[in-house]
């Protein structure tokens, strides 16, 4: 196995095991997710790998960083991004539902919970659009 499929498989133990903890069906997760339920489970599997913007969904929906999403497989270096940052050549940019999902007071259930109160809120919200 090369290194980049065993980076595909740790991801996708690892995407399954966070859906578990925060409790959720992957029925449920689709729906969050906006991605069907049997791609999730084919990439759960290990059998597909999702482009970044579907990793990204699946991301937002469970309440974690996309971006370390993209560490496990190599795409970011998280050395060289935190030099950028002690460098001040980056401005960092956090959304609410990265604060939410790097919140280690909150457990995954909580953190699915207040992201999905927060999405209604900004899609109910008319001075939003």
């Amino acid at each position: 196995m090369s290194s980049s499929e065993a980076a595909w498989a740790d991801l996708a133990a690892y995407l399954r095991s966070q859906r578990k903890l925060a409790r959720l069906s992957l029925r449920h997760l689709a729906q969050l997710s906006q991605v069907s339920d049997s791609y999730l489970s084919q990439v759960e599997r290990g059998l597909y790998q999702p482009s970044p913007e579907v990793l990204r969904s699946i991301a937002k929906a469970l309440g974690i960083p996309v971006t370390g999403l993209y560490e496990r497989l190599g795409w970011l270096d998280a050395a060289e991004e935190t030099e950028r940052l002690e460098a001040g050549s980056v401005t960092p940019r956090i959304s609410v539902e990265d604060a939410v999902g790097a919140d280690d007071r909150l457990s995954p259930a909580k953190k699915a919970a207040l992201l999905a109160l927060y999405r209604v809120l900004v899609d109910d919200d008319p001075e939003s659009a």
